[in-house]
């Protein structure tokens, strides 16, 4: 057996992993707001993919975001950064909580999850889309490789004249 020290072992990065779930973000808490967030706390450049779900017969985040880095050694610091993170850029009792994504891990996974997705069609803003960042900037999300089918709240909209509405929304929102 080897002899073993008092001292703790500090867990080391986990191989490969570089996607990452935010948890328990603060009400109202948008994907511009997660972008301004991650760019203002030293990680810009560092992440390729954004996302913080939406509900959508609300339109509001819901208080997590998935958040893909370039490398599993940035991954590891945005970990340690926001887990327990509570400077929010307003009042909120917050704290940030971050677990690995277990369910997609790395950009190709996450493009395969999301590009036939329902948060993609055409009546969705783009305010609440996931979004993909090259060398700083946003970049094209790859086509879909199938017809998207319309989030179930929105389906209904159209028929009713609230299709109008959503249309003029998605164009406030269009392209930041």
């Amino acid at each position: 057996a080897l002899p073993t020290s008092g001292m703790a072992a500090t867990p080391a990065p986990t191989p490969g992993k570089t996607t990452v779930m935010l948890r328990n973000l603060p009400d109202g808490f948008t994907r511009d707001a997660l972008l301004q967030l991650l760019d203002s706390e030293g990680f810009s450049g560092k992440y390729d993919f954004a996302y913080l779900p939406v509900d959508f017969d609300t339109l509001q985040g819901l208080k997590h975001a998935f958040v893909n880095m370039i490398t599993p050694e940035e991954a590891e610091r945005l970990r340690e950064h926001l887990e327990g993170f509570t400077h929010w850029f307003r009042d909120s009792a917050s704290v940030c909580a971050v677990a690995w994504n277990d369910r997609q891990q790395g950009l190709t996974a996450l493009i395969d999850r999301y590009r036939n997705s329902p948060v993609m069609h055409d009546s969705v803003p783009d305010a609440c889309k996931p979004i993909i960042i090259v060398n700083g900037r946003r970049a094209m999300f790859p086509a879909p490789t199938q017809k998207i089918k319309a989030p179930k709240i929105l389906k209904g909209r159209g028929a009713a004249g609230g299709g109008q509405h959503q249309h003029q929304h998605q164009h406030q929102h269009h392209r930041q």
